[in-house]
């Protein structure tokens, strides 16, 4: 499949403090990819990596498992 489409848009988590825990988005260009390559990628804390988009429901999967793993990690949910 091709890129998340649509508008430049953003799927994301944010702490209390307002810094962002979680992201998915193509709003701006990845490091080591070039113009006019698909600038899907994933935000986890301070790190940001490419996200190979498939299709929505598992954009919306991959969000949520995500959001899962770092709410654990600081010990909001079991």
């Amino acid at each position: 499949m091709g890129p998340i489409r649509g508008d430049a848009g953003a799927l994301t988590l944010h702490g209390p403090e307002g810094e962002r825990l979680v992201g998915f988005d193509n709003a701006h260009p990845v490091a080591r990819r070039k113009r006019g390559e698909p600038q899907d990628h994933r935000h986890r804390l301070r790190t940001i990596r490419a996200y190979e988009y498939r299709d929505a429901a598992t954009l919306l999967a991959d969000f949520w498992e995500t959001v899962d793993a770092v709410l654990r990690e600081r010990g909001v949910i079991p």
